[in-house]
């Protein structure tokens, strides 16, 4: 299984892309502005977007994708979500105000899009990989993700304020790889906790429900361009407390737009 971070930033900037990973050649995971770096062809072969949650970060590009490939495709895209999320789709972009109605035409009977409802919990198959709904706490429902393609899973906590039961569930599964937001820094603490976003602080604190060191790779995504290195010197310092703040050496990674993981 191949993982091809297309977009890992929290805003925009030069070389840095809002959430998006590439699962093999088929599965899209969130669709930040990182898609606007595939071909025409490599967006073509995409038939299933999941996405984590309804924020402009992560669907900035599927309509413009949609616009893009729509003649290129033989079969619907397909798009995977929580109900509420598919529900702001259909209201907020497919309104024929702010993008067409792609879920209509070009018409009723055959869109350039479908729409698919998923549940906490559910595993899904999805370009013959296992796919599982993660909980998430945030600002609007929202899930994480893991993606096993049968040699182990591949987890992403999405937007994430922190949540017992995701932490649970991770215990539990096979995990090769971690990815977790760390949205703010410590400046910005308060706004990261009312906005349902992690900083190192709380991080930290979500991090202590392993009872130990894993043995898979962390990495941090979701930064804002202006705070990643004062995030990464304030992670720095935890970590240099005598006992290590989780009681384990953090071994952080940080991801990057073009980063490729094999698992």
């Amino acid at each position: 299984m191949r993982i091809r971070v297309l977009g890992c930033s929290g805003a925009i900037a030069r070389d840095c892309r809002t959430t998006s990973f590439l699962v093999d050649s088929q599965l899209l995971i969130d669709a930040g502005t990182g898609v606007g770096d595939l071909t025409l062809a490599e967006m073509a072969r995409i038939d299933d977007v999941f996405l984590t949650h309804s924020h402009l970060d992560h669907i900035a590009a599927l309509p413009l994708m949609l616009d893009a490939v729509a003649k290129l495709r033989q079969q619907p895209l397909r798009v995977h979500g929580l109900t509420a999320t598919l529900q702001a789709l259909r209201q907020h972009v497919f309104n024929d105000v702010i993008w067409p109605d792609f879920t209509r035409l070009p018409r009723p009977d055959r869109p350039f899009v479908t729409l698919h409802p998923f549940d906490t919990g559910d595993v899904l198959s999805l370009a013959g990989l296992q796919v599982e709904v993660l909980p998430a706490t945030h600002s609007v429902p929202a899930v994480g993700v893991a993606v096993d393609g049968g040699t182990g899973a591949w987890v992403f906590s999405g937007d994430t304020g922190g949540d017992a039961r995701f932490w649970a569930r991770v215990q539990q599964l096979p995990v090769k790889a971690l990815v977790i937001e760390t949205a703010f820094g410590e400046a910005e603490h308060e706004l990261a906790v009312r906005s349902g976003h992690l900083s190192p602080i709380t991080l930290i604190q979500e991090l202590r429900h392993l009872p130990r060191a894993p043995e898979y790779p962390i990495h941090i995504t979701h930064t804002k361009p202006s705070e990643t290195a004062d995030i990464a010197a304030q992670l720095t310092a935890l970590e240099a407390h005598a006992d290590h703040p989780v009681g384990w050496p953090l071994t952080l990674k940080w991801l990057t737009a073009g980063d490729e993981f094999i698992i």
